[in-house]
């Protein structure tokens, strides 16, 4: 008996397989952030063209994460968040694949974060039909790809039928448009244009694909810099891409009001899912938001568990964000913009 207990006692504080989200710290990205040096910096930073003051919060969200690679987690601990119905307790192969290192998931959480901040910029400067350029390019082939043999990796993807690629959104049209028959796909290797016939393959999601990964890069017309440490993964580039129109644009999109949000975003616009969005919503709320924008795709998490007094909107697109704020700043009820239902 006393060997049981002494066995069990030491259970307790055994790290345990478990990861654990609970609501983080907001920030606002029309708003400063404070340096290295003490001093406050703007956490959207505009060079080369004319930005303007604005007023009101546009907060990104983030979320605690607790256990998991390069940290251990004692079940005591696990037990408390259980207990606590603002956290959510997960195992941790869920979150991590196997064999993640913390270094791992440090680089990843840096990266994301850096292509989400690019995606942000573009995203801002289609939505005010600001030109820039925008330059697909194969990162990898898909094993079995449909283009194995016509592309390789490094190859830049030019145009598809004859219709230039100024953006994913092109290439993705294209290919819907084809239904699957062969499409011409010029692209350049080594700085020489050349084109192929490739026939699109359709996806589990019924979408049209060559089966490859793309890599994106832009050349911007000005300089956008956003100042934000410690914080990673993509899932704050919609409130960027908020932040950033309102610096560019005279009238103030907040109309002075405290909103909150988070999702993910393309080059295109689109908003997409992202994770511990009950723990953010918590957060919005602690830190004194009105409004918050939740991303379409994360609606049956929002069901249930929006706290008291916040009220969310779904949105799917930057633009649809974008005319959400609008409307919420002039007086607009929320329960009279799109909304999360059940089923």
């Amino acid at each position: 008996a006393a060997l049981t207990l002494g066995l069990g006692a030491a259970a307790l504080f055994l790290p345990a397989p478990y990861v654990v989200e609970s609501p983080g710290p907001t920030f606002n990205t029309v708003g400063t952030v404070k340096n290295d040096s003490g001093s406050e910096t703007p956490l959207i930073e505009i060079e080369g063209r004319t930005s303007y003051p604005t007023d009101g919060e546009l907060d990104l969200t983030t979320v605690y994460v607790a256990g998991g690679p390069g940290s251990n987690m004692g079940f005591l601990e696990a037990v408390g968040a259980w207990l606590d119905p603002q956290d959510a307790v997960v195992p941790e192969e869920f979150v991590y694949p196997r064999g993640t290192t913390g270094e791992d998931v440090d680089e990843q959480n840096a990266a994301a974060m850096t292509s989400s901040q690019e995606a942000a910029v573009a995203a801002a400067l289609r939505e005010l039909e600001i030109p820039f350029t925008e330059e697909l390019s194969v990162a990898e082939l898909v094993e079995d790809s449909p283009a194995a043999g016509s592309l390789q990796a490094g190859d830049v993807l030019v145009r598809v039928d004859g219709t230039d690629i100024d953006g994913i959104d092109t290439l993705r049209t294209q290919l819907q448009d084809s239904g699957g028959e062969p499409v011409e796909v010029g692209f350049r290797r080594d700085g020489v244009e050349q084109s192929a016939s490739i026939t699109p393959e359709q996806g589990e999601n019924g979408n049209y694909q060559l089966g490859i990964f793309l890599a994106t890069s832009f050349e911007f017309p000005f300089d956008v810099t956003i100042a934000l440490d410690n914080v990673g993964g993509p899932s704050a580039g919609m409130m960027f891409a908020l932040g950033i129109v309102d610096r560019l644009t005279p009238e103030q999109l907040t109309g002075g009001k405290h909103f909150a949000g988070t999702g993910t975003i393309d080059s295109a616009g689109n908003v997409g899912a992202i994770g511990g969005i009950q723990q953010k919503m918590v957060g919005a709320s602690d830190a004194g938001a009105q409004f918050f924008l939740a991303p379409a795709d994360n609606c049956g998490e929002v069901v249930g568990n929006i706290p008291d007094g916040l009220g969310v909107v779904r949105v799917a697109t930057l633009d649809e964000a974008r005319s959400a704020v609008q409307a919420l700043a002039s007086g607009t009820n929320p329960s009279d913009l799109p909304q999360c239902t059940a089923g």
